[in-house]
Parts: C-alpha cells; structure tokens; sequence
C-alpha cells in the first residue's frame, strides 16, 4: 500500500515536464492496475488486514477514487488543449487522490477526519480555478462553510471519545455510547458531505459551478465519503442508533421523494443529474440507518455503482456542452440527429441510473429494498415513490435530450471522438460487469 502513495508522490514532479499531460494518465492508470491486482477476497482482507489494515470496503473505495481520477483527466482534455493552468491541474488531481487515499485507509479516526477534511481544499480549488461561471465563488463558499460548520463537532466529538476509549483506531472500538450529543455530533458531519435533504443545497450549486473534473470526483468519491464514515462510526453508536435512526431514514425517504419531483423539473442537464445524487444518496442512508446486514451491504453497492454512473452522466452531460456551448436541455434536445452515437450512451447511462439490470444500481437497490422494508413495511409507500419516480426524471433526462427537434442555432454535426467513447466504455463497463462479481461488493463485513 506505501508502495502505491509513494508512487503517487513521485509523479507530482513529473508533472512540470512539458506535454506530460498523457504520461500522467498512463502512469495513472498502470497504477489503478498494480493495485487492482491486490483484490483477493480471502481472510487476509477481513478485520484488519496486512495491507495497512484495509478492509473490503476500503479496497473497493479506493480503486473508485483511482479509476473516478484517470477518468478525470480523461475527460478534461480541453484543459490540456487550451493550456489552461494544466500542469497545476493534473497537481490538484494527485494531491486530491492522495488525500482520497489516505482517508479510505486510515485506521485512526482523527486522521480519517484530517484527509477527510483535507480532500476538500483540491475540490474547492478545482471549482474555483476552472469553473465556468463567475457564481462559482458563491459555490466554492458553499461547499466550504457548509462542510466545515458540520465538521467542527465531529471533532470535539472525537476528542471527547478519545478520552472515553483512550484509543481512536477503529477496529479497537469496543464500547456502545450513550450520549445523544455524541451520537449528533458525530453524524451531522457526515450527512452533510452525502448529502442528507435538507443540508443537501451546496450539491447542486457546486456541481452546477464546477468543471467536469470537478462534477465527476463530487458524484464519484466525494458523496462517499459521508457513507463510509457513517458504516465505520456506527459500531459506537448502536444503542442510540436503535432509538433515533428512524427520524433519518422518514427525512432521507421524504426528501428523496421530493427531490426526485424537484429534477423533473430542471431544465439543466448537470442540475438534474446532480439532485438525481441526493435522490440515490438518500436510500444509502436509509439502508445505513437500518442497521442491518443488507442495509450496510447495500448502501456501499450503490456507493460505488452511484459512483461510476453519476460519473459518466456528468461526461456525457459536458459533452453536449462542448459541442454547443449550453447545459440547458431547451437547447440540448434532439441530440439524436445531431450526435446519433452518443445516444447509445445516454440510453446505456441513463437505464443504469435508473437501476435497470444488469448494472450494480439493481444490485444495491434490491438490497436497500429488502433491508427498509424488512425494518418497516410503511417504508413500502415512500420507496415505490422513489423507485417510480428515480425511473421518471432518468426517462426524461434520457428522451427529452435525445428526441424532438434539434434547436435550429445548431449548424455542424460532430458524433463524438475516440477518447470520449474510450471514457463512457469505461464508466459502464465496470458498473454492468461488477454485478458477476458482487460478492466483492457484499461480503465485506
């Protein structure tokens, strides 16, 4: 594992050699391999394992943050093209996975707080520094006082456990706390970075804000790290959990509801994949807040199958913006005359978003499904709303984009490249071909 950090931090100085643009990328992704190839699903991953005590989940996050960044890149090519600030781009890109990294595998819960916290500074300078409109410091603010304000009590809480457990490693966490002000304190962090309804207003702002990079590690890792805090925190917190998760899962279950109904209603291509994020985010929190074993098993499935979608939305969605200047969907329509072999795309991408099979989505939200209705059976009434509804605004996106007539400001046809078909294959591919594979994704516990 020190051997993949290491490997990270020598590449920063590489980056000022000039034209190094693709050798990043390349070197980027021989490493996404070297550690793919650790994957074996015997007992050396459980508990605390000899790979710097990563467990599953952590191994599953942390090739997500690997492929999600070799991705970006990817997908940002027209900051290479234009010069623009590239070799501080591709800097910001590798601190950002380093601080990725180091969060998904530390085992001590303040330096899980420290990366936690420090994953945020690269986002925020991504927005800033290569946002499109000039509201993007109003997002980057957002985000920032949104995230800090929330995290501040998650450390006075971790302070306080340290000197109730005298230890902060997780695995050594064997006492069930009592406190309501704890049990809040430590959660509210991370419901803000999922984001929960209600605390969830700086998402859309700063997707809408930011560049495609930035949209893509927002949606692909950064929306997990609130998931993946909560599945560690709660081995403190079941007592309290039993009492008070039910106020989290009718919030998260009503908010997804009405949020799915609020992206029915957007007219922004990045506007309305980013709330479809807080619709799905919503049932991993549901499925945390059960406390059950397909509850947890579920949630970290549509994490990382939420993570390689959403991702590939976003491509898509600027895509279309590249070729015609605007993410609104009045002048985004009929994009089938006018770029016919993306529409595969859209169709593949859109159908996965809405849990069609044979993608991971299914997987998780079968899981969610079983585990919510298991722990309450009123649940049943808000979740068929939200699985109708999850299908509704992903049927919209899908035809209202691709069908009707094209908007006569449009003039010259171009289908799309080989690096852009390269970049979708591989946001689908995993997310269709993990489902052979889920006990990766299940039997993680």
């Amino acid at each position: 594992m020190l051997k993949i950090i290491f490997l990270l931090l020598f590449m920063m100085p590489v980056i000022f050699i000039n034209n190094s643009y693709w050798l990043i990328q390349c070197l980027l992704f021989f490493s996404t391999f070297i550690f793919m190839m650790y994957s074996v699903n015997t007992y050396m991953f459980n508990e605390i394992s000899y790979f710097l005590g990563l467990d599953l989940i952590s191994f599953g996050l942390i090739l997500l943050s690997f492929w999600i960044c070799v991705l970006m890149i990817m997908a940002s090519e027209s900051i290479n093209f234009l010069n623009y600030s590239s070799n501080f781009f591709l800097l910001n890109i590798l601190f950002l996975l380093m601080m990725l990294i180091l969060t998904f595998s530390s085992m001590n819960l303040f330096y899980f707080y420290l990366f936690f916290e420090s994953s945020l500074i690269p986002t925020l300078f991504l927005i800033i520094g290569w946002g499109y409109q000039p509201e993007r410091l109003q997002a980057g603010v957002y985000l920032l006082f949104y995230t800090l304000l929330a995290s501040l009590p998650m450390l006075v809480g971790i302070m306080y456990l340290y000197n109730m457990n005298s230890s902060l490693i997780f695995i050594l966490f064997n006492l069930n706390m009592e406190n309501y002000l704890f049990y809040f304190s430590m959660i509210i962090a991370f419901f803000v970075k999922m984001p929960m309804f209600l605390v969830h207003l700086w998402l859309p702002k700063a997707h809408v804000e930011a560049p495609v990079s930035g949209s893509m590690i927002l949606a692909g890792i950064m929306l997990k790290l609130g998931g993946y805090g909560l599945l560690r925190i709660f081995k403190i917190l079941l007592s309290l959990g039993m009492k008070l998760n039910f106020i989290w899962v009718i919030i998260s279950l009503m908010g997804g509801v009405l949020v799915s109904l609020i992206c029915l209603r957007q007219i922004d291509l990045k506007s309305l994949i980013a709330y479809s994020s807080v619709s799905h985010m919503s049932m991993v929190i549901c499925g945390i807040m059960t406390l059950m074993w397909w509850g947890f098993m579920g949630s970290y499935t549509l994490m990382i199958a939420h993570g390689l979608c959403s991702s590939g939305l976003f491509c898509l969605a600027n895509m279309s913006y590249e070729r015609t200047g605007s993410r609104s969907l009045l002048i985004n329509k009929g994009m089938m005359n006018f770029m016919p072999s993306m529409t595969l795309w859209w169709f593949l991408l859109s159908s996965s978003n809405m849990a069609a099979p044979p993608s991971l989505n299914l997987l998780g939200e079968i899981l969610l499904l079983n585990s919510l209705i298991t722990w309450s059976w009123v649940s049943m009434i808000l979740l068929s709303f939200l699985s109708f509804f999850s299908a509704v605004y992903s049927l919209y996106l899908y035809s209202y984009s691709q069908h009707g007539e094209v908007f006569s400001g449009l003039y010259s046809m171009m289908n799309g490249n080989i690096r852009e078909f390269l970049l979708l294959m591989l946001h689908w591919l995993p997310l269709n071909l993990l489902i052979l594979k889920s006990d990766l994704c299940t039997l993680w516990l």
